[in-house]
């Protein structure tokens, strides 16, 4: 493949998974202002994403399986075309229905949404591997945190996206015209994507899936815990302490949100310009991930410090916040990189399904561990528990191997 096919390519693939994010974070902010008019409280609105979460667990192998043997442009059809779905049947839900049957049916669109979340991202991000000639680790992890910093701004976005269309053209119309830009994503993979991106010159059987190198294992295991700990008291302890204990409004939890995301992306994908030596031959970049990681395991710790000190809470919640999404912006962008980086290029799809197969577990966890310990102890206790995740995460990432010796 030429340079300008590659570059064409990555940019369909950015593409069609900006569109999909959009979607994916305006279809959130859909739901909770929809069921929030309802009268529903944070802990029932955090229910109706549950199988979201829990369907990026089960179905990130079998993507990477997949991608791995029809290639990538399969994978990336079957997403934005489950996500097509999701709308579509999320736009015949009545307020005629019972509660019970409305919940059901939000949650099992919301499963399809979230299996076409993880379809896309496995699709977008093993691309870039498939896309960066060997031995330009610098490049890749440019093209990575590029990806994966637009991705999470774009989401954030979302949430301002799907206030805004819930308010003006209402909650049916609103899923019709998301239903349309997929439809169009879709259109543009089918024609500008080469049809064997990504598909491995190894027929691996589904077993293989579960072959993982030593290097991805420990990546993933210290994925797991990173993501637990920002789930932890970021999903719905940090919500209901900003609507509850300092009065927030639904909508100004929403934009604070929103914004934090935002700025979270854009962090991530200003991640090369930060670290400018992680990529180059002489680096070592698994000990940059030991290193963020314990100074990021140190700030929900403080922030508790400050809280138990009787500091006013407002400023130390959304001071620390600012800083934990810096630092965590940062770990984020390495692990993405890491992933890509330990991968061989016949194993690149199927790495990064078990990757991110842990990324959705760890959410789970997360997201469980947030409505169990608010309730125990409130937000106090969510901090400690992620210190605790992050202290693990490091402890885990201090096996990872130097990315010096790695011939993948």
């Amino acid at each position: 493949m030429s340079e300008r096919q590659q570059l064409r390519s990555y940019m369909v693939v950015t593409a069609a998974y900006w569109l999909f994010t959009l979607t994916d974070g305006a279809l959130r902010m859909l739901v909770l202002g929809y069921f929030h008019a309802l009268g529903y409280s944070p802990f029932q609105l955090a229910s109706l994403f549950f199988l979201y979460e829990l369907c990026g667990v089960l179905t990130n192998l079998l993507g990477g399986w997949i991608g791995s043997r029809a290639g990538l442009k399969l994978t990336l059809g079957i997403g934005l075309g489950l996500q097509l779905l999701a709308l579509t049947l999320l736009s015949g839900l009545s307020s005629q229905w019972s509660e019970i049957v409305q919940i059901s049916w939000v949650i099992i669109a919301q499963g399809m949404s979230g299996i076409a979340k993880d379809f896309t991202k496995i699709s977008a991000k093993s691309a870039i591997k498939a896309l960066v000639p060997a031995n330009q680790n610098s490049v890749l992890f440019r093209w990575v945190a590029i990806l994966t910093g637009s991705k999470n701004t774009l989401k954030g976005v979302g949430f301002f996206l799907g206030g805004f269309l819930l308010s003006t053209i209402g909650f049916r119309q609103s899923l019709w015209g998301m239903a349309g830009g997929i439809a169009l994503a879709l259109v543009g993979i089918s024609i500008f994507l080469p049809r064997a991106m990504g598909k491995s010159s190894i027929k691996h059987a589904l077993a293989d899936a579960l072959k993982i190198p030593r290097s991805i294992t420990i990546l993933a295991a210290a994925r797991l815990f990173l993501f637990c700990a920002r789930d932890v008291w970021f999903v719905v302890g940090l919500p209901v302490f900003l609507s509850e204990v300092l009065g927030w409004t639904f909508l100004g939890v929403g934009t604070y949100l929103a914004l934090w995301v935002i700025g979270y992306g854009m962090i991530q994908a200003f991640t090369p310009k930060l670290l400018p030596r992680l990529g180059q031959d002489t680096n070592n970049d698994a000990r940059s991930a030991q290193l963020w990681g314990a100074i990021l395991a140190l700030i929900p710790l403080a922030i508790y410090i400050l809280l138990r000190l009787q500091y006013p809470p407002q400023i130390v919640v959304l001071a620390g916040l600012a800083v934990f999404a810096v630092l965590f912006a940062i770990n984020s962008a390495i692990h993405s990189y890491l992933i890509l980086a330990y991968s061989d290029p016949d194993r690149t799809t199927l790495n990064v399904g078990f990757y991110y197969m842990a990324n959705a577990m760890g959410r789970l966890m997360g997201t469980l561990l947030s409505e169990l310990l608010y309730q125990w102890g409130g937000l106090q206790v969510c901090l400690l528990t992620a210190s605790a995740m992050v202290a693990l995460s490091v402890s885990i990432a201090i096996a990872l191997p130097d990315t010096r010796k790695h011939a993948g």
